[in-house]
């Protein structure tokens, strides 16, 4: 299989994906291809470029990843699986800590070290990049140079690691969404097989309103509390159609085709003004090896 990953190589979005890989028994015959941002992930699985992408969600100290929302509710794409990475950002340089002038790094990996940034580095000029791997490269190129990215990234890149451990909440992780063309069912069926007797599922899905109203977002979850369905994530984001109108990110426990999941799907697309089903995949559990 051809994998779309944000690139270059010793990213966060490759080591997901070689979790991902290792849990799924599918380690042998991949290629990992590198793409510059998250959005060309989405274009390489759409182009038929790769057969599947991996793309970053949300972080538990950030929040969700925007480009990655919109572009799930944008591209004609389905989730077949997830996992989450322990994110361990280290700060990486060729020169010495006090020598360091320039800080680079993907705008989540400098927000999730904001507090380290401001104490020990407030007169430094931080700057973004496309991924934390993409950092690292550059941070070769000059010795007043650092990057924040992983110990793999420091590795790759023949960095030394200054300070390790760098972000501000100890327990750093970030969820990943594994992805394939809505029209590639077949590929789906020979990754992974659905079996409710063996592990938990979730399904994601996208709702639009098309209308603000009283209760309106009740009507909707109240659909799924009647039927005691437990919903693990529901969030908004601007539909970018007029301020205050918001589309709505939803997980819930279930397969897509469990009958009370199908009904209260079924009830819910009678009252809302769109809904995508992004796709059903099992739930990442943290005690597996």
């Amino acid at each position: 299989m051809n994998i779309g990953v944000l690139g270059p190589k010793g990213s966060y979005t490759e080591k997901a994906t070689k979790q991902w890989l290792n849990r799924n028994h599918h380690e042998s015959d991949n290629s990992l291809k590198y793409c510059d941002d998250i959005q060309d992930v989405f274009f390489a699985l759409n182009s038929g470029s790769v057969d599947i992408g991996v793309v970053p969600l949300e972080n538990s100290i950030e929040g969700s990843v925007g480009v990655t929302l919109d572009m799930l509710l944008e591209s004609d794409v389905s989730v077949i699986g997830e996992t989450v990475v322990v994110v361990e950002h280290c700060l990486l340089s060729r020169g010495k800590k006090e020598d360091i002038k320039i800080i680079l790094s993907h705008p989540q990996g400098l927000a999730q070290c904001r507090q380290f940034l401001k104490e020990q580095f407030r007169n430094v000029e931080l700057r973004t990049t496309g991924s934390t791997s993409h950092a690292a490269k550059l941070a070769t190129e000059f010795t007043e140079m650092a990057a924040i990215a992983s110990k793999e990234a420091a590795e790759t890149y023949d960095l030394d690691v200054l300070i390790s451990n760098i972000q501000d909440r100890k327990q750093n992780q970030t969820r990943f969404f594994v992805i394939i063309p809505s029209d590639g069912q077949q590929l789906f069926e020979n990754i992974t097989q659905y079996n409710a007797d063996d592990q938990d599922y979730k399904t994601s899905i996208i709702v639009y309103l098309d209308r603000d109203r009283p209760g309106a977002l009740y009507e909707i979850l109240s659909e799924f509390a009647q039927k005691d369905i437990n919903l693990t994530r529901i969030e908004s984001r601007p539909s970018k159609q007029s301020l205050g109108d918001y589309v709505f990110y939803i997980d819930l426990e279930g397969y897509i085709n469990d009958g009370i999941i199908k009904d209260a799907i079924y009830n819910v697309k009678s009252k809302v003004g769109m809904l995508k089903i992004l796709g059903s995949y099992p739930e990442y559990k943290t005690d597996l090896i």
